[in-house]
């Protein structure tokens, strides 16, 4: 009868199998996530620091007249900024009506009907390019496509135009990899049961993919709508109402731009609440598109 009171000499031992955290391996291991979680902390500290500092700065600034007033002359206090939380978000409209539409068509070309070919290649290569394009280039070249010509002169329209410029190589390229990710044996399956290529694109894929390009539309408009230099050059700037899209228009931008070197202080405390206001516009904006991404259709 076989006893099962000792360990068998084949049986390892209990001792072998417990960790030893003096092994070179293992203080390797917490060395490295030792130095991950610092990286962390080191990433998090600007970020936090930045968004402390002005909302400090700036949430003293935010009564009702800073959303219903115009700003007022130098030197003189209250007022508001209206104006310009107005035109920013009919320049970001005009340009996400622009830059979406194109820059989608643009990626579902790539991805489903370039089948890889040297026009995707160096369509894809140019998009990475201009997307590290700094944005001033982008506001030259629509100042003398449009300002400059008098097709439209500095005005919202041309503003939006240089920001879908920018926003054009973000849209692309999520949206392709957006695209990509979705399996393949979907596609095969709508076109198994008598679906046309463009039926199953628009149909199947796209909505499938409608969470992830949502995610590249909003990290397109969150850069734009911060963008200053390229607005200088294309929607100047105004102190009055918006008057019309072919009009010189206020943003935020340019309006934390102008106020903030100004040797007054009733307008640099409007620059601060304006960069906060730009921050709260950024974080609507991404928590209405996880709201609408909520569920996704795969």
């Amino acid at each position: 009868m076989t006893s099962f009171s000792g360990t068998s000499p084949e049986s390892p031992s209990l001792a072998g199998l417990r960790k030893n955290s003096s092994r070179p391996r293992d203080i390797f291991n917490i060395i490295m996530t030792a130095l991950s979680v610092l990286c962390v902390v080191i990433t998090l500290i600007p970020l936090v620091l930045v968004l402390a500092f002005v909302t400090i700065q700036g949430a003293g600034s935010l009564t009702p007249a800073l959303f219903t007033e115009l700003p007022p002359p130098p030197g003189l206090d209250g007022g508001g900024i209206a104006n310009a939380i107005i035109g920013t978000l009919v320049v970001v409209a005009i340009a996400t009506l622009i830059s979406v539409p194109f820059g989608v068509m643009a990626a579902v070309y790539l991805s489903e009907f370039s089948e890889d070919g040297q026009v995707a290649r160096w369509v894809r290569f140019f998009t990475n390019v201009l997307s590290g394009v700094p944005s001033i280039i982008s506001g030259v070249f629509v100042y003398a496509l449009l300002v400059r010509t008098g097709l439209t002169g500095y005005s919202a329209v041309a503003g939006g135009v240089a920001l879908a410029v920018l926003m054009l190589p973000t849209i692309i390229r999520t949206t392709d990899e957006a695209l990509n990710i979705i399996p393949q044996e979907i596609r095969w399956a709508s076109i198994g049961v008598g679906s046309s290529r463009y039926q199953t694109v628009l149909q199947i894929v796209l909505p499938a993919a409608i969470p992830s390009i949502l995610t590249g539309v909003t990290l397109a408009i969150a850069r734009a709508a911060g963008e200053t230099a390229p607005l200088i050059f294309t929607a100047l700037f105004s102190s009055f109402w918006p008057n019309g899209v072919l009009q010189p228009i206020a943003t935020l931008s340019v309006l934390v731009y102008n106020f903030a070197i100004v040797p007054f202080e009733p307008q640099q405390e409007l620059a601060w609440a304006g960069s906060l206001i730009l921050v709260l516009l950024v974080l609507l904006t991404s928590m209405i598109a996880r709201f609408v991404t909520r569920q996704k259709t795969y």
